[in-house]
């Protein structure tokens, strides 16, 4: 009630926004811009939040997604001038790692895993297994690139020379957005950008994270002992909600568990 008596100073809110899952345009699920916006724009615009806290749990996923959520994020947090800080729970990698660096400080947990500033692309090839079997491989296109890394032909080197030109362009954009929000608290360290990644307590050594720390505790150190929190994360839909999709995300889970895996998380 205090908080409607006129001259009666509120205790202070952290908007917490929670980003937990591997990061990719889908619909049926996973960390996307369109899934997370109204989450992320009511925790900035709800009341006057005393900061916004970031609680992150990814592995990663899409390099486009994770620049538009966190894109997104910069841009509130500069009209509302409101602190941001990320909180690291067991992986902030790879485009985990990019949106925690939207924040303005990153905090982890000891035993956390962050990093990964890098870019990976995998696939099977099965033209062998098709000429086993006796199956021919009909394809037609209009563009000689056009049926680039196809799975059904051999691996071409053309092919894999264009590939590590993309993946090099998404690097480059990774590495420039860790610089510009980490500035001079990032180590020299010539691994950095090399896709490792290390425990919490590590990242904090190399300027990956400002510290070690868990999100209540250190709002509440920052903000004082009645600090409230009101907690934003995607909407699920009734189908989700009733495990309906299980059989329809197969293929999406069976994604998710190899990003996860790479961590030691599956």
């Amino acid at each position: 009630m205090k908080r409607f008596i006129p001259f009666v100073k509120s205790d202070p809110v952290v908007a917490v926004i929670r980003l937990n899952g591997a990061i990719m345009a889908s619909p049926r699920g996973g960390l996307s811009d369109a899934a997370v916006a109204t989450a992320i724009e009511r925790a900035f615009r709800k009341g006057k939040p005393a900061a916004v806290a970031l609680s992150i749990n990814s592995p990663g996923g899409s390099p486009v997604q994770s620049s538009l959520i966190a894109a997104r994020i910069r841009r509130l947090a500069d009209e509302k001038e409101v602190p941001v800080h990320a909180f690291v729970e067991d992986v902030a990698a790879s485009g985990g790692y990019w949106l925690a660096c939207a924040a303005d400080r990153i905090w982890a947990d000891h035993s956390s895993i962050l990093g990964s500033i890098g870019v990976i692309s995998a696939s099977f090839g099965f033209h062998e297994a098709l000429q086993k079997v006796g199956i021919e491989r009909r394809v037609h296109t209009a563009g000689e690139d056009k049926s680039i890394l196809d799975p059904f032909r051999p691996e071409r080197a053309e092919d894999v020379e264009r590939l590590k030109d993309l993946q090099s362009d998404i690097h480059d954009a990774f590495k420039a957005h860790v610089a510009s929000r980490r500035g001079d608290r990032l180590s020299t360290d010539k691994d950095l950008f090399t896709g490792a990644f290390w425990t919490g307590a590590k990242a904090v050594d190399l300027g990956l994270a400002d510290g070690i720390g868990h999100l209540v505790p250190k709002m509440k150190e920052l903000h004082g002992d009645k600090t409230r929190f009101a907690v934003y994360g995607p909407k699920r839909s009734l189908w989700q909600r009733f495990g309906a999709q299980i059989a329809q995300d197969f293929g999406r889970g069976i994604e998710e568990q190899a990003l996860w895996a790479r961590y030691g998380l599956s």
